[in-house]
């Protein structure tokens, strides 16, 4: 009998001891550490929310509350609207915005159609020119053909002054194909060669089953896309010479960061008495359009966000 209990007992005798002390990262922060997190969050909140909240309270402000305490407004005074009923109501800022939506919603639709078309061919092993595709597509990543050769390229495509200059040349991101690529190299095989011992073929298997199990990284492809196009004025500086075909970047740009008068503004640059900008609530209301439309889309996609780039990314 105290045999058997010795047999019994000696794998239990042979298991590692559990430590009683956790390591530091694994154990509940202290109370002055639990404040010294809470400090750091709130001041970088601060420091992220305070430059918009200056923003929007000067677009929202009087031209006379701006010029009394001498440029941005950070404390609510005389509230009025006047400033976006004024872009908004026709001319080159609300020309811009449309044009921004239009290429943006175009682009974005173009590009994730595209790359998730050649990741999904590039995804396959077997396909036709797999790697000397998937060779020119890394290429890409790291060389650029330069901006003289691409300009002529567009000039010879009869681009120049066309909205198709702000969505071809960057139709494509090699980055993006890529974490798409890796994302569906990491779906089951199993279930494609079922799909196809039933009888599907290359386009049913990806539009009804390897698209609605990307969804989450589809759609933060679709917003790097949508951010970019958005946000890009530098095509439209090189390949529009119509200040009517503008993006709201470039009117940011060449508006508030230059001080240029624009056509259809209704505003003036300086008051001589006092020196201040005589368009400032005007300026941040355009900052406002421009900023405020990728704030209320980001947060229906943040949820997928960490999951799609880093599943994307490491699969494969």
């Amino acid at each position: 009998m105290s045999a058997q209990t010795t047999v019994g007992s000696a794998p239990a005798a042979r298991r590692p001891r559990r430590s009683k002390h956790r390591p530091a990262w694994e154990g509940r922060p202290s109370i002055g550490g639990q404040t010294l997190k809470t400090i750091v969050l709130t001041c970088v909140v601060l420091a992220v929310l305070f430059p918009l909240y200056t923003v929007i309270l000067t677009s929202l402000s009087t031209q006379a509350e701006t010029i009394r305490v001498g440029g941005l407004v950070t404390v609510p005074g005389e509230l009025t609207i006047n400033a976006y009923t004024q872009i908004l109501g026709g001319g080159i800022v609300t020309r811009a915005a449309l044009v921004s939506t239009f290429i943006t919603i175009v682009g974005t639709v173009l590009s994730t159609t595209v790359s998730v078309m050649g990741a999904y061919g590039l995804s396959r092993p077997g396909s036709f020119g797999h790697r000397p595709i998937l060779f020119i597509f890394l290429i890409t990543m790291f060389f650029g053909a330069g901006l003289i050769p691409t300009y002529l390229l567009v000039s010879s495509l009869g681009l120049i002054n066309s909205y198709w200059a702000l969505i071809l040349p960057g139709a494509v991101s090699a980055f993006n194909v890529l974490i798409l690529r890796n994302f569906f190299m990491g779906i089951d095989i199993g279930i494609l060669d079922a799909a196809r011992i039933d009888g599907a073929g290359d386009w049913r298997i990806l539009g009804r089953i390897v698209l609605p199990m990307s969804r989450a990284v589809i759609a933060v492809v679709a917003l790097f896309y949508g951010v970019g196009y958005w946000n890009a004025f530098f095509n439209a500086i090189l390949y529009i010479n119509d200040n009517a075909k503008w993006p709201l970047q470039l009117v940011l740009r060449s508006y508030v960061l230059q001080g240029v008068t624009l056509p259809g503004s209704g505003v003036g640059q300086v008051d001589v008495a006092t020196g201040a900008v005589t368009g400032l609530p005007i300026k941040m209301a355009v900052m406002v359009l421009a900023i405020v439309p990728i704030l209320i889309v980001y947060p229906f996609v943040q949820r997928h966000f960490t999951k799609g780039v880093i599943f994307g990314a490491i699969k494969g």
